[in-house]
């Protein structure tokens, strides 16, 4: 998943419009947009003020790094499209899938 996907991925999970999230990072709509549809790549501010804030900051480590520690509360969004999965189940879903890769 690129960086563009997971951002709007964060939101999604998070119940959140992308004026909601302007609101709460300090970004232009048109920036939001950008980053979200992989226009442009957010900097390195931009993407800290992701993985600053607390309705962010569980998502830190896998935005960076595509892996997750649900035993410290890193943990990804759903990963269902349709909103079908929990992210209990969503978590089981990639701790399955790492454990088959390793």
């Amino acid at each position: 998943m690129l960086i563009h996907e997971k951002l709007k991925a964060m939101r999604n999970a998070e119940g959140l419009t992308q004026n909601d999230v302007c609101q709460l990072l300090d970004f232009s709509i048109s920036t939001l947009k950008k980053y979200e549809t992989g226009v442009i790549e957010p900097g390195a501010s931009a993407l800290m003020k992701y993985t600053r804030h607390p309705r962010f900051k569980k998502y830190a480590y896998w935005l960076t790094t595509d892996e997750t520690m649900p035993e410290v509360g890193h943990i990804s969004p759903p990963l269902s499209l349709d909103g079908s999965e929990t992210p209990t189940d969503a978590q089981e879903s990639i701790r399955t899938i790492q454990k088959s890769h390793r």
